[in-house]
């Protein structure tokens, strides 16, 4: 049977051993198959190939139908900004530490990405946000985000003051170390390590986590991903905003970020019979009984 997916892009952080090696083998493996190949330009430098084909995102985003990305979830995350709005999707190979989102294992890349090319894959669209900084009116930074937008203090400040509003209603006055903005896919990331919930991805929600509150009482919050949320810094040195850790602006006194739920969603393939909640217990141990402590 012929792969519905005619040109496949190729991705890659080159930081770990290894990754060259296993992305010219893809490559091979892909053009035996008769698959088009297109190399992102960094992945072709460090190849040093003059045989294959290197490609900007927009040439990627209009001529690929399936980009596959050799590395760690901050890879896959920013890769899937990138292309989320060419609508090309997605499939992973874990060549990092966590694998949250680059889901299939190193050793089994031939097996599982032969299954996703002869069509047997799963498909899921994690949705993501756009944030803006708007001062005085004037709109200063932009950026997507596919885990979470942050907004928070220096390493070197004390807490932060930010007043939110929801859909044009106050909701409450933060004073914090930050405050995320987290989609589901985000929930298990910096969310997670500040106590927020767990969103299953196809949930329509955005939740708002407090990090490290002044108040015991402030608590996380799920709203729905058709909400706007504007946020002000009243007080606080030094603060600043993140959209997925990748990208970051230094804010002043009365900046407003926006945030909203992106026009586009990013599409994960995954090989046949993939299994969120599988993912979970292998990420967080949930699979392991508690230890038991024996009572003194």
């Amino acid at each position: 049977m012929p792969s519905p997916f005619k040109t496949v892009a190729l991705f890659g952080k080159f930081q770990s051993e290894g990754v060259a090696q296993t992305l010219a083998e893809i490559g091979t493996y892909l053009e035996g198959r008769g698959i088009r190949v297109l190399y992102e330009a960094g992945v072709a430098s460090q190849l040093g190939r003059l045989d294959v084909t290197a490609a900007g995102i927009d040439v990627i985003g209009a001529q690929a139908d399936l980009a596959v990305i050799v590395g760690g979830d901050g890879t896959m995350l920013g890769i899937a900004r990138e292309l989320a709005p060419h609508g090309v999707p997605l499939a992973g190979i874990n060549f990092g530490r966590l694998g949250f989102i680059t889901d299939i294992p190193l050793l089994q890349w031939a097996d599982a990405l032969g299954a996703v090319l002869d069509g047997h894959y799963d498909a899921e669209d994690r949705s993501l946000l756009q944030a803006r900084v708007l001062r005085e009116s004037t709109v200063v930074f932009e950026a997507s985000a596919l885990n979470d937008v942050v907004v928070s203090r220096s390493s070197r400040a004390g807490m932060i003051d930010v007043q939110v509003h929801v859909d044009g209603l106050y909701m409450y006055s933060q004073r914090a170390d930050g405050l995320i903005v987290a989609t589901p896919t985000g929930s298990t990331a910096y969310s997670l390590s500040c106590n927020g919930p767990i969103l299953h991805p196809s949930l329509g929600g955005i939740v708002l986590v407090p990090v490290a509150p002044q108040a015991l009482s402030n608590r996380p919050i799920v709203l729905p991903d058709t909400s706007v949320i504007r946020m002000s810094v009243a007080d606080g040195r030094e603060p600043r905003v993140n959209c997925d850790m990748q990208t970051f602006a230094d804010l002043q006194i009365g900046d407003v970020i926006e945030v909203r739920r992106a026009a586009f969603t990013s599409r994960f393939l995954h090989p046949s019979g993939y299994s969120y909640y599988a993912t979970l217990r292998s990420k967080l141990n949930w699979h392991e009984m508690p230890s038991l402590v024996p009572r003194s």
